[in-house]
């Protein structure tokens, strides 16, 4: 057979089974790497970095809020001062029987400023209010009841149940203050008003009732 026609032959004749293509196989995605995961949790930290600045800015305005409140109540406190404080000048301690002879009264020291005293003065029996305030440095004194006398702790004046001084730095006597019996048969203490040993005033009837 000429080469003629074996090719003529070989192009007659049908073509074998086509032989499939091998399928390639695609590898699996590596893993992402530690610091790109790193980097993909950084908007998180803005936010709690936002949150803060944001709870500073509160915490500011809470504390410049209380300020000014602070400010406001001072000065509401200044333009309306409470003149009720102090308290009053005059007030009624009850009726002269209610100080027996020899009795200091010492429930009035603490609101008032004050001591009754019932007892005998140049040889006469007097109920008198003696200002609680020591001579010396204005300390208080206090009321000894088993020593019978009034002794300062600031710097140990002592004065007498009469109010005279008698130890101690004390230049003078205790003050007294104004006092009388009122309409209504109570005794009525007046601070507005003092008496002075020292000046002769304690013989001037205001400043004693006579028992």
């Amino acid at each position: 057979m000429s080469k003629a026609e074996a090719a003529a032959k070989a192009k007659a004749s049908p073509k074998g089974p086509t032989k499939a293509k091998p399928k390639i196989a695609v590898p699996p995605m590596p893993v992402k790497p530690a610091y790109l995961q790193a980097k993909s949790a950084a908007p998180a930290k803005a936010d709690a970095t936002d949150d803060g600045r944001r709870g500073f800015l509160r915490l500011g305005f809470w504390g410049l809020g209380a300020v000014l409140a602070l400010w406001t109540l001072a000065t509401v406190k200044f333009m309306f001062p409470n003149v009720l404080r102090e308290p009053p000048s005059k007030f009624k301690v009850g009726p002269p029987d209610a100080f027996p002879v020899g009795k200091v009264e010492t429930k009035y020291k603490a609101q008032f400023a004050v001591w009754i005293v019932n007892t005998e003065y140049n040889g006469q029996q007097e109920i008198y209010a003696l200002k609680s305030v020591c001579t010396h440095l204005g300390c208080t004194p206090n009321w000894l009841e088993a020593e019978q006398k009034f002794k300062c702790p600031c710097h140990g004046s002592g004065y007498y149940k009469d109010g005279i001084n008698f130890e101690g730095p004390a230049p003078r006597p205790l003050e007294r203050y104004a006092i009388r019996v009122a309409e209504d048969g109570q005794i009525e203490v007046d601070r507005s008003r003092t008496f002075h040993e020292e000046l002769g005033q304690w013989g001037n009837p205001s400043c004693f009732i006579p028992v």
